[in-house]
């Protein structure tokens, strides 16, 4: 199901991106808007990017993905971008980029209107913040005017005589010059203006129609989903049957220091973890380690975590792999320990939202003995996101 979407018309997008590119391009700025055969781009590591291109009979598309909002991978449930899409739509360079996730929205304008696929439920997918400065003449000349390389900010005036001049197809250097300044290389956005069909006698570059593929490949669950399809998976795996981990030094340290961080100083101290490769994590037990006074928190943090990544080096095993939740519960004069290896333990409050990433997961199994991989190793491989779709 497709719905529209408020934009300016292609003609007009077009003559404000194009503008905006020549102006950074006489400043030596012209990276983050920029104009090519292909069409328009838009590269800010800080927000996003994105392409523009125009075709024949009126035909555009507007295509990108913003840094933080990501229609196909964050919304729940996951988008597909390109269902519904017509076939003229550049396919060959929207495939790879959807199927690699690189791909936060598509727009494409046919008689006389912007469309895209609907969002099953409101979602931001950035679009206008990649490319908010178009959205109004206002904005673009307010963007044109702020241009940082600028000797002084130019007259209002300027940038909205530049912007009709883009918009009559008539841009001259002198109509350049008059808002970059002497110092700006005119000449080089002068060849920017002509190349994006901004100077007289010249015009637009358009690509030719594509052609939708016989097949592709389409997530069916976001992220989001994905991670929490792991996760019931683990909440519903048995442990496997394997020998407990010898005594060691670092389990005594690690007891030890429990001990003697008890809240109520009587030796009653709580433990629970989880710790991978890279990432680690706790949540507060029956009597959560107390911190001493004038302690700096974060140092008495890092040594527990030191402590816990040494026993879980000494505990490892080269068939058995190592435990990825650990409970321990001491008293004045011993201890319970609780080792998950390839469950989700009861003990550990699952939120929905926050988990075991599915890489990290992935390095932990992999490395074990495949008759001590658990029963949810298979929906970890990220092929499990996807089906094909003709």
């Amino acid at each position: 199901m497709l719905t529209d979407v408020d934009l300016p018309a292609p003609g007009l997008l077009w003559t404000r991106w194009a503008t905006l590119s020549a102006a950074m391009t006489g400043i030596d700025r012209g990276e983050p808007w920029s104009v090519d055969e292909r069409g328009a781009r838009r590269d800010d590591p800080g927000t996003g990017w994105a392409r523009f291109a125009l075709l024949d009979g009126r035909r555009a598309v507007l295509y990108g993905a913003h840094r933080d909002h990501h229609a196909q991978v964050s919304t729940d449930p996951a988008v597909d971008p390109l269902t519904g899409a017509p076939d003229w739509l550049p396919w060959a360079d929207l495939t790879p980029l959807a199927e690699s996730d690189q791909l936060g929205f598509v727009i494409w304008h046919e008689s006389g209107r912007w469309s895209r696929v609907r969002y099953l439920h409101r979602a931001e997918d950035g679009l206008t913040e990649v490319i908010a400065p178009l959205l109004a003449e206002e904005q673009t000349a307010a963007a044109l005017r702020g241009l940082s390389g600028l000797s002084a900010s130019p007259d209002r005036q300027l940038a909205a005589r530049l912007l009709h001049a883009a918009v009559r197809g008539e841009v001259t250097a002198g109509d350049l010059a008059a808002l970059l300044g002497d110092t700006a290389d005119v000449e080089a956005a002068l060849a920017t203006a002509t190349r994006a069909g901004l100077t007289p006698g010249t015009r637009p570059p358009r690509i030719a129609p594509g052609q939708r593929p016989p097949m592709r490949r389409v997530r069916r669950i976001s992220q989001g989903e994905h991670d929490r399809l792991v996760w019931a998976a683990m909440h519903e795996a048995p442990e496997l049957r394997r020998p407990s981990p010898p005594d060691t030094d670092e389990l005594g340290t690690l007891v030890r220091r429990l001990q003697e961080r008890a809240p109520a100083g009587d030796g009653r101290c709580s433990l629970l973890v989880y710790a991978d490769a890279t990432s680690f994590s706790s949540q507060p037990g029956d009597h959560p380690p107390a911190d001493h006074p004038g302690e700096e928190r974060y140092a008495a943090f890092r040594r527990l975590t030191e402590l816990v990544r040494a026993l879980r080096r000494a505990e490892s095993d080269p068939r058995y792999g190592r435990w990825l939740f650990l409970r321990v519960e001491t008293t004045a004069t011993g201890y319970e320990i609780d080792r998950a290896y390839d469950s989700w333990p009861a003990w550990w409050h699952d939120d929905g939202v926050s988990g075991p990433w599915r890489t990290n997961l992935q390095e932990e199994v992999e490395a074990r003995h495949p008759n001590w991989r658990p029963s949810w190793t298979r929906l970890l491989d990220p092929e499990v996101a996807y089906r094909p779709i003709s």
